[in-house]
């Protein structure tokens, strides 16, 4: 009997010591794959980094590419497209100007009236949806659905007897060769419309009719994009606003350029001396922008690879889903986000403003990190170490984001002299015997820049890491909220034949 408990005694210690060794065990491969992830997470963030070096190293290839681009057509990515704006609001424009903003599935209706000495007396606004038929029926039954709604927005803000020969402005977010201030050209719908007949037909003629079928005596005096209407209205409140960015869910530029530096358009007379150029940055590329193999990934699977590469990478249609790919590649490789969710599968499934939340959780337990992981991707029960793992992802992608937008955005400025290394050019001004700043003003729209804190203030940083403490004060950055809406009926007024004549040459050049 010694001997058999002896024997079992000897058996229960091997038991424990092998089941003590299978807990060391699955302890070592947890912490062997944690620290995978951790070291995942380590070269991912390495991958895209964005030192100020690296950063400067955009900014000149920005500007080499902005050159490029005005030489020739096709001689960069960035289009550098002529507006025919050349005659900003300067804020001395008086009277009652429309503006019609036509952005997707909805449209907006807006009114403002104008007092002189910069001031905007009155501002009325109307969002309405685009019937789903409508998107896919002609150019005459759309457009016919919208002048009338624009009759009666504007019998309810002022009178039908007040609206004759009143100007409007018109922003059309869809590609359209412009080929003057109010006519150009849609190139291809995007956004879900197909209306065939009007493909490569003058998208301000087909308003016009339509305005003339309504009954509406207007005159379309301008059709513009989200960036040049941000220009305008930054332009109207301070002239030294000389470009304008858009970080939304796209994302665009341009800025205020001198008409002989438009050598692709040899000849090229203002009434100012300038011209705004749209650059179309979305499409810029450069082989120092921090690549990262999420990247390669989103844009091979993307509906126009190899194309709009900066966008992919700074804006808000993109961001969310370079996070979830961060994520999911960690899920197949460690059990640290428990079993593969078939939610990180699906493209586009965190959109950039749950990112944003995420990201920006400041409760003790990260409880809105854990409520979207669930909600959103179907990861459940993430312990908390788990979750700061994915903000630290989140800030990743955004600082960088930010960043490369920073250095986009200084890019323009050394364009035009306007960053401080151009010496005593048109960045400076002639003073005694030495060159004083010129003050620069950047106007910024876009849901991206205007609602996610964190991204502003890297953004903000940015600029000012890159320009350098001597240079910086003298630059702005001015969020011009509704520039795509308010400037465009603005620049319906800086161009109309009431105002027209006793606007002001355009600073800034």
């Amino acid at each position: 009997m010694g001997k058999v408990g002896l024997c079992l005694a000897v058996g229960c210690a091997l038991a424990s010591c092998a089941i003590a060794a299978v807990m060391v065990g699955r302890r070592v491969k947890s912490r062997r794959r944690w620290w995978n992830v951790v070291r995942a997470l380590d070269e991912f963030e390495e991958a895209a980094s964005t030192p100020v070096g690296r950063l400067r190293q955009v900014v000149d290839a920005m500007a080499v590419e902005m050159h490029a681009g005005l030489a020739s057509e096709g001689g960069s990515k960035l289009k550098m497209l002529l507006t025919y704006v050349d005659n900003l609001p300067d804020g001395s424009e008086n009277g009652t100007y429309y503006a019609l903003h036509i952005g997707g599935t909805n449209f907006r209706l807006l009114r403002i009236q104008l007092g002189g000495q910069r001031s905007i007396l009155g501002h009325d606004v109307e969002r309405k949806p685009i019937p789903q038929h409508l998107m896919t029926s002609t150019s005459e039954e759309l457009f016919d659905f919208i002048t009338v709604s624009l009759k009666e927005f504007i019998e309810t803000t002022n009178g039908a007897n007040q609206i004759r020969g009143k100007d409007l402005g018109f922003t059309f977010s869809f590609p359209v060769k412009q080929t003057s201030l109010s006519s150009g050209t849609l190139i291809k719908w995007t956004k879900g419309f197909s209306i065939d007949d009007m493909v490569e037909k003058d998208v301000v003629e087909c308003l016009q009719k339509a305005l003339c079928r309504t009954g509406l005596d207007m005159n379309v005096a301008a059709l513009v994009n989200d960036s040049v209407g941000t220009l305008a209205l930054g332009h109207f409140y301070d002239k030294d606003t000389v470009a304008a960015v858009v970080i939304g869910t796209g994302t665009n530029a341009c800025y205020l350029e001198r008409a002989d530096a438009v050598i692709k358009c040899q000849g090229l007379l203002t009434s100012s001396g300038g011209m705004v150029i749209n650059m179309e940055w979305g499409n810029f590329w450069s082989s120092h922008l921090p690549r990262t193999s999420y990247d390669i990934d989103l844009d091979a699977e993307s509906q126009n690879p190899n194309d709009q590469g900066f966008e992919k990478m700074i804006s808000g249609m993109y961001l969310g889903d370079i996070v979830r790919r961060v994520i999911h590649k960690m899920s197949l490789e460690s059990d640290v986000f428990g079993p593969v969710s078939s939610n990180l599968s699906a493209r586009f499934v965190l959109s950039t403003p749950l990112m944003a939340a995420m990201h920006e959780d400041h409760t003790p337990n990260l409880t809105e990190v854990a409520k979207i992981l669930e909600e959103t991707l179907n990861i459940k029960d993430v312990p908390l170490k788990v979750r700061k793992l994915v903000v630290k992802i989140c800030d990743v992608v955004t600082r960088r984001a930010a960043r490369l937008a920073a250095a986009g955005i200084v890019g323009i400025l050394k364009k035009i002299g306007r960053d401080g290394t151009a010496g005593i050019t048109s960045g400076r001004v002639k003073s005694g015997k030495s060159g004083k700043m010129r003050r620069t003003v950047v106007a910024i729209e876009g849901g991206l820049y205007l609602s996610y804190t964190i991204f502003q203030e890297y953004l903000n940083e940015a600029v000012s890491e890159i320009l350098g403490e001597e240079i910086a004060p003298f630059v702005t950055l001015k969020i011009m909220e509704d520039g795509s809406g308010i400037g465009s009926a603005m620049l319906a007024a800086s161009n109309s034949n009431q105002n027209v004549d006793t606007n002001t040459t355009v600073q800034g050049l």
